[in-house]
């Protein structure tokens, strides 16, 4: 008698372990450094440095979001920065007349920023890396002009309404963080729940093939670029109402950071695959490495940056490695 088998073949099975590996690692690094970090230190389980850890990570957030949705569709947004701090400040100026302006103004400026970027890109097929170095340097460049080069400071006032987006707490958690998880919901909806984010994946898979198959390439990467821009404004909106004034010095290598979680959480730098929790995760993730260095109180704070540069490299690299097995 034969017994005939049905079996996965390995190089499937290998493949298949590592798509999943490569989409959830950050995750599982996440849980057991949640884990490990619990246990090993007293103060880091408390309320108080929980909810300061989400908070803290919820401006990025903000920014990395917008990130996730150009780097799927295989660019890149080096203005995110600059945008941020440029936010900051015309919120904190738009607050003396009144929480729409405040909110509408950095939103416009940084929106049309965006859409400048996407209408280079999508129309004249300049590199997406060249056309965002120039708007990093321009938003910087406005941002110094209108705060005569950071002398000048934008206080929000004690009694603005405007001041309960960054220090208002439902239920004991700040504001800025349930905002960031709408936006992060809805995202996750246009991501995937849509044509556009659809065609966000065609994009970032095969830019040739889109075109062939009558996907409107430039108009949704002018999309793209104009809400990374719009939520990079935003997540300034959040820190000046946060702070209470806009910071003129701040965003300066956030571009980084937003690229390095959004690369963190599973997001391919060669487009094409991706997701918003991946990203959430990324945040997370970062924002523990940092936590955990605050925690051991003997280390320079100079060394957040080295540990997220090193656990970054170390990432990429995996996922080099990962993409190579899946392929085979």
């Amino acid at each position: 008698m034969t017994t005939t088998q049905s079996a996965t073949p390995i190089p499937a099975r290998n493949a298949a372990f590592a798509g999943v590996l490569q989409r959830q690692g950050a995750a599982v690094v996440l849980v057991l450094g949640l884990a490990a970090s619990w246990f090993a230190f007293p103060h880091f389980g408390t309320a108080d440095n929980l909810r300061s850890l989400v908070l803290q990570g919820s401006f990025l957030a903000v920014i990395a979001l917008g990130m996730t949705f150009v780097i799927i569709s295989g660019g890149i947004d080096l203005s995110v920065g600059s945008n941020y701090a440029l936010g900051g400040v015309l919120a904190a100026y738009g607050a003396q007349y009144g929480l729409v302006v405040a909110i509408l103004l950095p939103l416009a400026v940084c929106s049309l920023i965006g859409f400048v970027n996407g209408i280079l890109i999508a129309r004249t097929g300049m590199a997406p890396f060249i056309v965002t170095l120039a708007s990093l340097l321009f938003a910087r460049g406005l941002l110094l002009a209108l705060t005569s080069e950071g002398a000048t400071t934008y206080k929000v006032d004690p009694g603005s309404a405007f001041l309960w987006l960054g220090q208002g707490t439902i239920f004991g958690v700040g504001v800025p963080v349930y905002l960031t998880l709408v936006l992060f919901a809805l995202g996750g909806l246009l991501l995937r729940r849509t044509r556009f984010g659809q065609s966000v994946f065609a994009i970032g898979g095969a830019e040739q093939s889109a075109l062939l198959m009558g996907l409107p390439v430039a108009r949704t990467k002018i999309s793209l670029y104009t809400l990374s821009g719009a939520l990079a404004g935003f997540a300034g909106v959040l820190t000046a109402a946060y702070l209470q004034s806009g910071v003129t010095v701040i965003g300066v290598g956030t571009e980084l950071d937003a690229i390095s979680v959004v690369v963190i959480g599973g997001t391919l730098l060669t487009g094409g695959a991706g997701t918003i929790i991946g990203t959430l995760v990324g945040v997370l993730l970062r924002t523990l490495i940092q936590n955990v260095i605050n925690q051991i109180g003997t280390l320079d704070s100079n060394y957040q940056t080295v540990v997220s540069g090193a656990f970054l490299l170390v990432v990429v690299v995996i996922q080099r490695l990962l993409a190579r097995s899946r392929t085979r």
